[in-house]
């Protein structure tokens, strides 16, 4: 299931860019502070992993698949609607209410931004294409590589980062770009200074962005189609990859 500023088409080439500049075995744990869509945090072998993000619907999803949960193979737009008055209502959902908004908030939107439009269109043949169905085979799909993945919820600067050595891998919200509804007052030098600081620690940070202050180097970048531009639409962006000199 792709998330907003997803890295499921390349997660790949970034996992053997960040290996091509540090040694993986030398680091016990994999910590991402932006989990988005798991799509990178998947690809990682051998290592504890640790999946963090302020969407707490997002995570619940997430724990709720562990657990053994599956959404529906279909959701209405009516239902749609409904989930995402429910997101803002319901104060204690259960775990499986929780993951069902998370699902449809994603799942079921255009592009995979939180509740950003009921997806709907035609499939190459002309028949009207199932959203909903599509990602929950993705997710389920997904599922065998991100079963033991410690997965939490809130902000980057309070997630719990081991005091080992650490490879963190992060994917913020890009700077002057479109906006997530949980990242309304993100603050992209506030977290450059805390990547500093980690790395400071001995962890050994990599940053997915389209730009990064001068004391760091890109070590790899793409040309992808990119939605997430402000006010100009789909158009073509590039993505790089970085890590402290």
């Amino acid at each position: 299931m792709k998330y907003m500023g997803s890295k499921a088409k390349y997660a790949k080439q970034l996992l053997v860019a960040i290996g091509e500049n540090c040694n993986l075995p030398d680091y016990e744990n994999w910590v991402e502070p932006f989990v988005g869509g798991a799509h990178m945090i998947a690809e990682v072998a051998n290592m504890v992993r640790l999946g963090n993000d302020i969407n707490p619907y997002l995570i619940r999803m997430f724990k709720a698949i562990q657990n053994g949960w599956e959404p529906s193979d279909h959701y209405s737009e009516e239902a749609y609607l409904l989930a995402r008055g429910n997101a803002k209502l319901i104060l204690n959902p259960s775990l499986n209410e929780a993951a069902e908004i998370g699902f449809i908030g994603i799942g079921c939107s255009y592009s995979g931004k939180w509740f950003g439009g009921y997806a709907r269109g035609n499939a190459n043949n002309g028949r009207p294409r199932n959203y909903a169905k599509e990602s929950k085979n993705n997710l389920l799909r997904q599922k065998p590589f991100i079963q033991d993945v410690v997965f939490s919820e809130g902000h980057y600067e309070n997630m719990c980062i081991p005091k080992s050595p650490s490879i963190i891998y992060c994917d913020p919200p890009y700077a002057c770009t479109t906006k997530y509804d949980f990242e309304k007052r993100f603050e992209s030098g506030k977290f450059w200074n805390w990547c500093y600081e980690m790395s400071q620690k001995g962890h050994k940070v990599f940053v997915s962005e389209y730009q990064a202050p001068k004391d760091w180097r890109c070590i790899w970048e793409k040309v992808v189609n990119s939605s997430l531009e402000q006010d100009t639409g789909n158009k073509k962006a590039t993505e790089r990859l970085f890590t402290r000199y």
